[in-house]
This record gives C-alpha cells, structure tokens and sequence, in this order.
C-alpha cells in the first residue's frame, strides 16, 4: 500500500545521528533523529524537542572542552571537574552528524515554533545537496479524517558505527571507518483522533500505533506520498485490564505473573501547522 510512497518519501528524509557519554566513562552511546527536507534552497523540518537536543549537545561538548583544555594538571582535575559540573550520571560529552544531507555545512540556523513541537533548520553554507527530492505538502488540509490509513519513515534503530572513543585524546571521534547508516523504517497507522490546543485549533493527529524512538522529526504521508504531518512523540493510554497475581504454567512449571496493559498511541503536528509555520518564515514548498 505504501511501497511506492515510501520510495518517495525517502527522498528528502534524512538522519541525525549523535553518540554520547557520560563523565569519565568509556561506553558510547548511539542516538538518533528525524528529519525531512521542504525544498534545495536548504530548509528541513524537524521536532522542537530534536532542535533542543542539538542546541544542548553544543552547551554539553563546550563544557566538556573546558575541562580538557585544563586538566593537564592532574592534581587538580577533580576540582575542575566539579566546579563545571561534570558527574559519572550525567552526559558529558555528545558529538552530532547530519547524513546524507548535504555536503558541508558552515551553518546552522533553527527557528522554534513557540506553542507546538515543530523547528525549521536552515543548512548553510552548502554547495551541494545530497537528497534527490522535495514533499508535496497536503493542499486540502480538511481532507484527513479519522480512519484514513497513514505512514510514517524514520531512523529509530541506530545500527552506525563509524566512530570511536579517542583515549589518548579522550574524545569522541567519528570515522571514515565502519557504517556510516542506519536502515530507514516505516510504520504505518490509522488515524483515530485530532488534538485541539486549549482554543480548540487542530494542531495534532493522533495516530493508531506508535511513532518509535528514533523516528521524531520524520514524515507522516498518505499513500501517494504526499506530507500529512510529522511525528512529534508517543503516548501511553493505561486500559484498565490489569492482571496481578496471574498463575500460569511456563515451561512446565506454574507461575504468579503480573502484566499492566498500555495502548501507544503516536502524535504526529498537523500539516496545517507546518504548513502556516512555513509561511510564516517564507519558506517556498510544493503542494499536491
């Protein structure tokens, strides 16, 4: 139903890739992020809480370097370390990679949206872009009803590896070595109801199944591949049909279990948001 959309739409999606660490440790953390070219001029969307995640990553590394341009001194490290704050429970150290976006980028530049999980990223100093298509955006944005079957694309299992943890240096690095992607994956759904904001504006669908980590930030589209939305975040609805205290028999032996079931339910903003944010900032797109 999809297979030809989700060609499509893996034109202009693309991943964010991070690794990260916490203080003095030497495990590296893979991390991942959606988003979705508008148009060649360099203009992607993506969620306002990924664009936070990127501005917390540069406040994170900008400490992190000044505790190594000063810890020549070994006597007095820990000393350091404590007076910016850096603790084995907290994530010191968070290196960034756009793939496949563009060839080199000088700049970046985000604007927020000030109610909704919405950002526009604006890529700078390019020579070339590396996706091979643009999104036509829903026109009639009151054609959506509850019960439409939609998709959504994005990268929630990181499988890259191209990086290391430099010891001698004690940094992050990434490489020209290893997989520098992780797979795309669709995951479709119905939609089951719109979300109102307290003046009763539809800025939301909510989708039947949901969006997987990994995936914010990435298209919501309907079977000609046309953008619907995007997906924002998952929620999770208690149904009420809890068992505790359940005997069963397991491998031939009975046991007590207890289960406490949840419906996941992913929110994705409404291509009438994106769309009037769009505007707002005078960000040409195409419409189908």
């Amino acid at each position: 139903m999809f297979a030809k959309a989700i060609q499509e739409v893996a034109g202009f999606t693309r991943a964010i890739h991070s690794i990260s660490r916490n203080f003095e440790a030497q495990q590296v953390q893979r991390g991942s992020a959606t988003l979705f070219f508008v148009n060649d001029q360099g203009y992607a969307l993506t969620c306002k809480h990924v664009a936070q995640w990127l501005s917390q990553a540069d406040k994170i590394n900008k400490v992190f370097s000044q505790y190594l341009a000063g810890k020549k001194d070994l006597k007095k490290h820990k000393k350091l370390a404590y007076q910016l704050g850096l603790k084995s429970d907290k994530t010191s150290e968070m290196r960034v990679t756009f793939v496949d976006c563009v060839d080199q980028i000088k700049n970046l530049k985000i604007h927020a949206h000030p109610e909704y999980d919405l950002a526009l990223i604006k890529f700078e100093g390019f020579e070339k872009t590396l996706f091979t298509n643009q999104p036509k955006f829903l026109k009639d944005t009151t054609s959506v009803h509850p019960g439409d079957m939609l998709c959504r694309l994005g990268f929630p299992f990181p499988e890259f590896s191209n990086f290391q943890l430099n010891l001698e240096k004690d940094v992050l690095e990434w490489t020209a070595k290893g997989n520098a992607r992780s797979p795309r994956f669709p995951i479709e759904g119905m939609v089951t109801r719109f979300l109102g904001d307290k003046n009763g504006k539809i800025y939301g669908i909510e989708m039947s199944t949901p969006g997987l980590r990994g995936q914010s930030g990435g298209p919501l589209f309907d079977a000609l591949g046309r953008i619907i939305g995007m997906q924002s975040r998952t929620k999770h609805l208690h149904l009420g049909f809890d068992i505790e205290e359940k005997s069963i028999i397991a491998h031939g032996k009975e046991k007590k279990v207890n289960d406490y079931s949840f419906i996941h339910l992913g929110e994705c903003i409404h291509v009438s948001v994106i769309k009037e944010f769009l505007n707002q900032h005078q960000v040409s797109f195409d419409e189908g």
